[in-house]
């Protein structure tokens, strides 16, 4: 096997990055109170603070937008998505959303309140924010190696079965439902077996509670599962998808993740009487239930990206990039979650800047440093994201991880290698950073709009 990566594709349309220089980026910076989410885009050369809707579509997929049929209601745009759900998810009832917050949002209409107890292996910002502004409370239950970003547990996304069945024996009914989130997004976008989604809703249904996947990554962790579970590596990508949902009893979805769009979602059950209820839901905020909230050209897309990110030459070229960066910072000393996750690197910043204590926030100094060295902007999964308590009080975060998080298709190898040589500049002046404090935050969600200040010791 040739030991170059290189992207399954070739570029047919290109867009100019404007290249700042530090001082540029630094005031930059400090405009917007140190926030990487307020920056302006234009000022940011490689920007890998998501890869939500941030990827690039193919040719077949900007033919398939000539098609969009934008009719209010039963547009065959929508059958033809709806279709291709099916082809990998076998649900009943497929209902379009914006994106996967408004998924969520639906999801929690019907299931959370106050009172209400929601496990999940690692609910990630919008799920926890949702579940928790319903007055619901939510709880992760990942396995113990899910909180090491040093273990090489193939599946550290799984959830702990022993601790969800004690979980659902103590809260009983206040459990509306049962979630997991494939791939594990805040534990390092690491993947969860088959064998666990299984073992899950196999609790989850001996305690009469619905299942529900959080799918926004199902085809990396598919991947995973093809090359590292046993009884899996001759299996198809579409097979092992189908397994993956054939237990669960609906799910949520991004679509702007692993079906390549730049916009859209869907919430999915087998349940009529559920069904009826996201759609009242639905069209009280989204639209009627053959849009959702979207164009018929998108619908279109996203038909199409469900079936291109099954393609495993692609899901080599795109875990395997991020396995390429991790192997660089590794061999620099610089911490980092290992093994590989799907759609980012994540550098263990709690590991990486001891001297900074966590309610100092290291892994947010790191990531506005990267941005003032080389111009990457990447996202803090730390204590800013996960420190503020529902009581109001602030505890650490289990971990302190910088995600870089890498747009489908539109990134090369040199970018990556550019990657490599900030984080190999910023090396060099990390023992002199001294961490931020917040100065002014919402309620719920902080990390999207809060005000940083940098502190001097």
């Amino acid at each position: 096997m040739m030991k170059t990566i290189i992207e399954p594709f070739r570029i047919k349309s290109v867009e100019p990055i404007r290249m700042t220089t530090r001082a540029e980026r630094e005031a930059a910076l400090k405009a917007v109170d140190y926030n990487l989410f307020a920056l302006r885009s234009e000022d940011v050369i490689i920007d890998l603070l998501t890869d939500s809707g941030t990827g690039a579509m193919s040719a077949e997929q900007w033919a398939a937008v000539m098609r969009g049929d934008e009719s209010y209601a039963g547009s065959p745009s929508y059958y033809r998505f709806r279709d291709s759900v099916q082809e990998l998810m076998p649900f009943e009832h497929i209902i379009p959303t914006h994106q996967g917050r408004a998924a969520e949002a639906i999801l929690v209409s019907i299931f959370g309140g106050v009172g209400k107890h929601v496990p999940s292996n690692t609910h990630f910002d919008t799920t926890r924010g949702n579940i928790e502004a319903s007055g619901a409370e939510a709880y992760d239950l990942v396995i113990a190696e899910g909180k090491d970003p040093a273990s090489l547990y193939p599946f550290k996304g799984n959830m702990d079965l022993g601790k969800l069945e004690a979980f659902l024996e103590e809260k009983g009914d206040s459990v509306p439902m049962v979630m997991i989130t494939i791939t594990n997004n805040a534990g390092g976008g690491q993947p969860v077996s088959l064998e666990n989604i299984r073992g899950v809703a196999a609790l989850a249904h001996k305690f009469g509670k619905p299942f529900i996947i959080d799918g926004c990554r199902f085809s990396e962790n598919a991947w995973f599962i093809k090359q590292r579970e046993d009884g899996q590596k001759d299996r198809s990508i579409k097979d092992i998808v189908r397994d993956c949902f054939s237990v669960a009893d609906g799910m949520t979805m991004s679509a702007k993740k692993d079906a390549f769009g730049n916009i859209g979602g869907w919430i999915a059950f087998n349940d009529d009487a559920l069904a009826d209820q996201a759609r009242v839901r639905l069209i009280q905020t989204e639209g009627f239930p053959t849009y959702g909230g979207l164009a018929g050209r998108d619908l279109e897309a996203l038909a199409q990206g469900l079936h291109e990110i099954i393609d495993e030459d692609y899901l080599r070229y795109r875990i395997r990039t991020n396995e390429y960066i991790i192997e660089k910072l590794d061999a620099m000393g610089i911490p980092v979650v290992k093994p590989a996750g799907g759609h980012a690197v994540f550098v263990d910043a709690k590991s990486w800047l001891p001297h900074i204590d966590p309610l100092k926030y290291p892994a947010h100094t790191v990531a506005c440093k990267l941005y003032e060295i080389g111009g990457i902007r990447s996202c803090e999964i730390g204590s800013v994201m996960f420190g503020r308590q529902t009581d109001g009080s602030e505890k650490p975060a289990a971990m302190e991880l910088v995600r870089l998080a890498f747009p489908r298709r539109t990134y090369t190898q040199s970018h990556a290698d550019y990657v490599v040589e900030a984080f190999e500049m910023l090396a060099a002046e990390k023992d002199q950073l001294k961490g931020f404090k917040i100065i002014r935050e919402p309620k719920l969600m902080r990390h999207f709009t809060c005000s940083f200040a940098p502190l001097d010791s």
